[in-house]
């Protein structure tokens, strides 16, 4: 039986799944348990002369992908949580210091991510007035960045959002529209300041 079909299973089965969930993530910390954390290398994918750096917090369980390409970098105390979608990182790309990478998310090849960027798929309901936030769960979006990308220091992705190829995005703007290949995009909202 392959890893789709197992999934498949899990999620036409919701007591099953909550427990395997229950099993694997510690509910309050919301990271894979230690013993889970420890066989990480067997289920995560790291291309050849891939680096990630000994402080990067690494929450991924191993019902979702992660994948990082050849040569790519994840830089010290950054954190990657696949915990509600897959991340697929590209070959020759470099995650810089004090990152966060929300999944799904899919980043390809040749890209730049400096110092402390957020790229988030996820985000909170918050609707229903009569519960609170905590217990109304999340939605996400899937987000993508294409090859030959730059993105500034302290600039927020945010869900939903796809960045075409060669662009670059200025330090601190926030993502809020997707982004056309070869363009420079800055400000909060980013928006196209001109073509590259």
């Amino acid at each position: 039986m392959d890893k789709e079909t197992i999934r498949e299973r899990f999620k036409e089965n919701p007591g099953i799944k909550r427990v395997i969930d229950w099993l694997i993530m510690n509910q309050v910390q919301t990271r894979p348990r230690w013993f889970i954390r420890m066989l990480a290398p067997l289920y995560q994918h790291r291309g050849r002369h891939a680096v990630i750096h000994r402080s990067v917090r690494m929450d991924t369980p191993p019902y979702r992908r992660f994948s990082l390409g050849d040569y790519s970098v994840v830089e010290s105390f950054s954190c990657i949580n696949n915990a509600v979608g897959d991340i697929t990182i590209g070959s020759h790309t470099r995650i810089g210091l004090h990152n966060t990478i929300i999944g799904p998310v899919a980043i390809g090849s040749h890209v730049n991510l400096a110092q402390g960027i957020t790229v988030t798929a996820l985000n909170h309901r918050f609707e229903d007035t009569g519960k609170r936030i905590d217990e109304q769960g999340v939605t996400t979006s899937q987000v993508t960045i294409g090859d030959d990308v730059w993105i500034g220091a302290n600039a927020v992705i945010l869900p939903g959002v796809t960045i075409g190829s060669h662009v670059v995005v200025a330090a601190g703007a926030v993502v809020t529209k997707d982004v056309p290949s070869h363009s420079l995009v800055a400000g909060v909202p980013a928006k196209i300041i001109k073509e590259i």
